[in-house]
């Protein structure tokens, strides 16, 4: 059984050499091809590399961590099922995955807000105390009697 429950779509009948003629497709797109291939082998060894981590070294993650990693691969996953049925001739827009790809982008979404909630600045009540208390200075009884000193508050005679 395919994605879900649904079957996968059907894989047209072709031989090995019909995909490797380079007279079944316009020279144009020959570079774009060569670049895509080399694509596909990139995210093949990335998902060689993610099935080697084993689920406990997983665990060992922070839990937002955790949420991240599954949130990407399985983002990951249906995209790559996503361009799978685009070469099949499927339209995938009118397919589950796109209901998929929308749930797991809400939570993507979730899980990016909590993070910024995570780094957000926290308030020191005693550091932001200290810091008001300090702006607001008053002068204690001893600078006031040194600020008046001999000669300040005397009035003078008008002639």
């Amino acid at each position: 059984m395919g994605w879900r429950g649904y079957p996968p779509p059907p894989l047209p009948k072709m031989e090995a050499s019909d995909y490797t003629n380079p007279e079944e497709y316009p020279t144009e797109i020959h570079d774009y091809l060569a670049t895509f291939e080399q694509c596909l082998g990139s995210v093949e060894e990335m998902l060689k590399a993610m099935m080697l981590v084993s689920r406990s070294d997983v665990q060992k993650l922070e839990p937002l961590e955790q949420a991240k990693l599954d949130l990407v691969s399985v983002y990951t996953l249906n995209s790559l099922f996503w361009v799978y049925l685009t070469v099949q001739g499927v339209n995938p827009k009118e397919h589950p995955v796109k209901q998929e790809l929308e749930r797991v982008k809400t939570y993507m979404n979730k899980v990016k807000e909590i993070a910024e909630k995570k780094k957000a600045s926290k308030l020191d009540k005693g550091a932001a105390s200290r810091f008001v208390r300090n702006a607001l200075w008053e002068p204690s009884t001893e600078s006031e009697k040194k600020n008046k000193g001999p000669g300040k508050g005397k009035k003078r005679k008008m002639d």
